[in-house]
């Protein structure tokens, strides 16, 4: 049975992450200085698959992220339905405070269909989340592309998993860290009968046991 194969890696660091804020689609900073150095590092200390076709967001942060992560591919698709949520009542807030808001953890669980005031549409950004993943799968398999690359965020990331991805965990397992992500597999029958992708590595390979324990 053939398996299809899809990195989904979240952008590096900007001036508002090393803020430790959030930022949605309403923000669009590029890479800061220490967000290219710390891709570039973590791209020599590991390795990244190495693909010939990456989706990307439309957010500098996401394209400046997949030319330094994914310097050989030559088939680039920018796809508006990858960027980040825009939340206006929690851009700029602290993800620290977020993260033990309980409207924001409504947020991020899809089955909630929470929506917080002034953002987007809950269900709408799940649904977009969900389309643009069955969409990159079914290019693929269209396009006889075995292996592709997807740089996107983090919210946009917990929110495939989420809906997604097997094995089952809560959304808030699904987050990544900046410049990595998952590779999750799947075959046509697999995801024609059940609609879900398998996550099987973390992205960089050996990252995840390099990584100090909290």
């Amino acid at each position: 049975m053939k398996n299809y194969r899809l990195y989904l890696v979240r952008h590096g660091i900007t001036q508002g992450n090393l803020r430790g804020i959030y930022m949605g689609s309403g923000t669009d900073e590029p890479l800061c200085e220490q967000g290219i150095a710390q891709l570039r590092e973590l791209r020599e200390a590991f390795p990244f698959p190495r693909v010939a076709t990456v989706f990307s967001s439309p957010l500098k942060r996401a394209l400046g992220s997949a030319e330094i992560l994914f310097p050989e591919a030559t088939n680039k698709i920018i796809l508006q339905d990858l960027r980040e949520a825009g939340i206006r009542e929690v851009e700029g807030r602290p993800m620290q405070e977020l993260l033990q808001d309980e409207h924001f953890k409504l947020w991020m669980d899809p089955a909630a269909h929470y929506t917080p005031k002034g953002g987007e549409n809950t269900k709408e950004f799940h649904s977009r989340c969900s389309r643009v993943l069955m969409g990159m799968f079914e290019y693929m398999m269209k396009s006889g592309i075995d292996e592709a690359a997807c740089v996107t965020h983090g919210g946009v990331i917990v929110s495939m998993l989420a809906q997604r991805g097997i094995p089952k965990y809560p959304p808030e397992h699904w987050m990544a860290d900046a410049g990595c992500g998952y590779e999750l597999h799947i075959s046509p029958e697999f995801w024609m009968r059940d609609g879900v992708a398998e996550v099987v590595d973390i992205i960089p390979y050996g990252y995840l046991d390099a990584k100090p324990q909290e």
